[in-house]
């Protein structure tokens, strides 16, 4: 990391939650928050004295969180990252279509380009995008839970996002994201920060089969739940053709209004 990023990461640090040690006590709210409420506990997490000040260019946060390496040197839980952090992320302030995903793979990472896999295709393909205006940063923001990739499990799956990141980057993120149109929320995890208990307490099924409900609850933010497109996912795929028959049209319809 630079030096000049370290005293910055050492004031963050001081200001970490700690919630309790599993990751469903993570979520944001208990109920489907507005973008106002968002951007307003976004505001509290940066200090009431931070409010007051010129907010640093945008350029500088995400810079600074692609030099992030709290997971590594000073992981509030569990044990330290057991590899070279490398956050992922995709922003710029006049995106209209944000993908609020889980944490980048191994391919990801090696590359340094978000859902550069298998995955990626088939979300384009969801989506009804090219990979020219998927990696329009103008257009389209891709803020995962945790910007690195979290390592492999003993059974050679990926470990779950790191919450250090959540905890120190999200709220400030997204409250620099004024332009968002579109929210569309990948997997449990995630699915978990953005909906709460009240969408989100019965597991990724339950929460994807409640988009309608939830994609129009706020018109001045759509936001939408989407199951994550990996291949484990097939067979549910399969069992649910109403995802590809109703939910995705819908869905790309929005998108096309939304791009240029």
């Amino acid at each position: 990391m630079k030096a000049t990023s370290q005293p910055r990461l050492r004031s963050v640090l001081k200001n970490i939650r700690r919630p309790s040690d599993e990751w469903h006590n993570i979520s944001q709210h208990s109920s489907l928050p507005t973008r106002s409420l968002v951007a307003k506990d976004a505001r509290k997490e940066q200090g009431s004295n931070t409010i007051a000040d010129e907010p640093e260019p945008f350029s500088t946060l995400v810079s600074t969180i692609r030099a992030c390496r709290i997971c590594r040197d000073q992981p509030s839980y569990g044990l330290p990252l057991d590899h070279e952090p490398r956050p992922i992320l995709q922003a710029s302030e006049g995106a209209r279509i944000c993908i609020a995903s889980q944490a980048p793979g191994i391919r990801a990472h090696e590359s340094g380009r978000p859902f550069d896999d298998p995955s990626g295709v088939r979300l384009r393909q969801w989506l009804g995008m090219n990979e020219e205006e998927f990696y329009n940063p103008s257009m389209v923001a891709i803020v995962p839970m945790s910007f690195c990739f979290p390592g492999l499990s003993p059974t050679g799956g990926d470990l779950p996002p790191r919450r250090e990141c959540a905890e120190v980057w999200r709220g400030k993120l997204f409250a620099r994201l004024p332009t968002l149109a579109l929210l569309l929320v990948v997997g449990g995890y995630a699915h978990r920060w953005h909906f709460g208990s009240t969408f989100a307490g019965k597991g990724v099924n339950e929460t994807v089969r409640a988009w309608r409900q939830i994609y129009r609850a706020d018109p001045s933010l759509l936001r939408l739940p989407l199951p994550h497109p990996s291949w484990h996912n097939n067979r549910w795929l399969k069992q649910n053709p109403w995802f590809e028959n109703e939910l995705l049209p819908t869905l790309r319809t929005d998108i096309r209004a939304l791009l240029p």
